[in-house]
């Protein structure tokens, strides 16, 4: 066996490369310094690889911003609206390949699949001294139709006779191989211990970490450790594993109890979406820190009672981030100072850590949450993430099964719920933004996924009252082959991304919801303030498969990302096309 290494974080261990695209967007740096600042970072990258002895060392991983789209570029497969003029686009694979063999590193350039300009470059390789070329087919662990892998099939064998006086490496990720695959490939003898999928979205180095403690730092592993630990993948941690598995910090007995209390009752509310439409029509009606957040939410209030929005938010000023903030008043949670993954193009996330079983020690956003509503007449939501969008968005134990964390999320965020009620909280949200994202590939193993997310975001408010409204809202995501279980999570209102979807809703002939529902009818992910007149043509589109009884009209996501001077003039034309439409549904036309 032969070690390797698919891909590696390209942000650097300080997020270097966030900084200097930045520090150049802002015109406060020029092209060269750049492409100093990258070419420092892949050098490193090539020569720790090299120092711990990995044997295929990539290149061509680098990108500024997606590889993908430079793919997409290379290609000449930007749509038009997106094109831009000048430049040269020249082959990144053969420049990275001679930039890492003068630092005296022989690497294995990575190819995204095989498409129409693959022979010019491995041409451009070969000539350039190349031995070894990878080809990125993700896609190959999808349940693809027989004439897709016959035209993967033919697609190699067209490149067959280019490939000669090279080893060809075929790289998937994302999911798993059928074991006869494995088997057939272990027979062969060509088996090649690599990472499961490429290191781009993992945390750098470890080291950096100062404030994680003792014990569970050595339950961890960044990117760099990784490179580490995959060359000694027969050698076992028995400390460490055995620390982990009788640790108190990982287990709990209370919640190891409520999770195995849980009964078919706890995943559905006790009455149906129409009796408790029917409870909800009645008028829906907690220092320097503090006041600081305070007179914030005095702003996000006024501002959306002077445009005529109906059921406000109060703007979480108090949240660095929609999961973190959850993540540290839970307890099985741990946080980094420098684990920074790329999402995309320069934007970073740092995810928690669940490393134990989660509950909840405190309530989390009632005095917040009581602060808002004190401060109008109008119904303000109290605003949570849902369980399977802390689990998807965050770095997850594997000592147990992913929805088994899940099930100790929901009931600490349950308890929530029921505080929230119980402070008169009669609008709740429970964000739901990443339940698709966790979908696996394989149809296969899809319902099962759908059955315990459903579950975990239905355990979060079974038992509250009937005039309790429960939101969720969703993003990211295309949601035709998933409308049944956003139908089983049986919330009152759900919102939904869905501007870019060019108002083609989720539903399918022959599903019909009946709760309340608000596409979303502007993207709020773009700067672009939209006019009144498009506002109302994307409801009246709504209205053509929706009854008006169950719409409910919002931007696609929250605002968070947005300055003032874009939000208020496009809530101002929202709330303006839904006041032109009631007004035309009201006469009749």
């Amino acid at each position: 066996m032969t070690s390797h290494i698919v891909g590696y974080p390209r942000m650097g261990p300080k997020r270097e490369l966030k900084f200097a695209l930045e520090s150049f967007w802002e015109g406060k740096s020029g092209a060269e310094d750049l492409k100093q600042a990258a070419s420092d970072l892949r050098a490193s990258i090539w020569k720790q690889m090299a120092e711990v002895g990995i044997k295929f060392i990539p290149s061509n991983r680098f990108s500024y911003y997606d590889h993908v789209l430079d793919t997409t570029a290379i290609l000449g497969a930007v749509p038009p609206r997106y094109a831009w003029n000048g430049g040269e686009i020249g082959f990144e694979a053969v420049e990275e390949y001679k930039e890492a063999k003068a630092l005296g590193i022989d690497t294995v350039p990575v190819l995204l699949g095989p498409l129409s300009y693959i022979l010019e470059v491995v041409a451009e390789l070969k000539e350039a001294g190349a031995t070894w070329i990878q080809f990125d087919e993700p896609g190959l662990v999808m349940d693809l139709e027989v004439l897709q892998l016959q035209t993967f099939t033919n697609a190699y064998s067209e490149l067959e006779s280019s490939f000669s006086g090279l080893n060809v490496l075929i790289e998937t990720y994302f999911a798993d191989f059928p074991v006869q695959t494995f088997l057939r490939i272990l027979l062969a003898k060509k088996v090649v211990v690599s990472t499961s999928c490429s290191l781009l979205h993992t945390a750098v180095d470890l080291g950096n970490e100062t404030k994680l403690g003792k014990e569970i730092k050595s339950w961890l592993a960044f990117a760099a450790q990784k490179v580490v630990e995959h060359l000694i993948f027969f050698a076992s941690n028995a400390t460490s594993h055995a620390s982990r598995r009788s640790s108190p910090r990982v287990k709990n007995d209370n919640v190891q109890k409520a999770v195995a209390a849980l009964k078919d009752s706890d995943h559905r509310r006790a009455t149906s979406v129409s009796a408790r439409l029917a409870a909800q029509q009645k008028k829906i009606n907690d220092y320097d820190y503090v006041n600081a957040m305070k007179e914030e939410i005095k702003n996000v209030v006024k501002l959306q009672e002077e445009v005529g929005i109906d059921v406000l938010v109060h703007g979480e000023p108090e949240r660095n981030d929609m999961v973190e903030y959850f993540g540290e008043q839970l307890s099985g949670f741990a946080f980094t100072v420098n684990g920074w993954v790329q999402s995309y193009g320069s934007r970073c996330v740092k995810p928690p850590i669940i490393y134990g079983d989660v509950s909840r020690t405190r309530a989390m956003t009632v005095f917040w949450s009581t602060m808002a509503e004190g401060m109008t007449r109008r119904p303000m939501k109290g605003m949570l993430t849902g369980p399977v969008t802390i689990l998807n968005w965050s770095s997850v134990r594997n000592d147990q099964e992913r929805h088994e964390t899940c099930y100790h999320i929901a009931l600490a965020i349950k308890d929530e719920v029921k505080d929230l009620e119980r402070a008169d909280i009669s609008v709740i949200q429970i964000d739901e933004a990443a339940l698709r994202e966790g979908l696996p590939l394989r149809k296969s193993e899809q319902p099962f996924y759908l059955e315990w997310a459903v579950q975990s975001f239905r355990i979060t408010n079974c038992g509250i009252k009937d005039t309790t409204q429960i939101h969720t809202h969703m993003c990211y995501s295309n949601f035709n082959d998933i409308i049944n279980a956003i139908i089983n999570m049986d919330a009152d209102v759900i919102a939904i991304e869905n501007s870019k979807s060019d108002e083609k809703l989720v539903f399918q002939e022959g599903v019909k919801y009946d709760s309340g529902i608000g596409p979303g009818v502007y993207d709020i992910h773009s700067p672009r303030i939209p006019s009144t007149e498009e506002v109302a043509d994307s409801i009246n589109k709504m209205l053509e498969v929706l009854d008006s009884k169950v719409l409910w009209v919002n931007p696609d996501c929250g605002l968070k990302t947005r300055k003032y001077s874009e939000v208020e003039p496009a809530l101002r034309n929202m709330v303006a096309a839904a006041k032109l439409v009631r007004t035309k549904l009201a006469s009749g036309n």
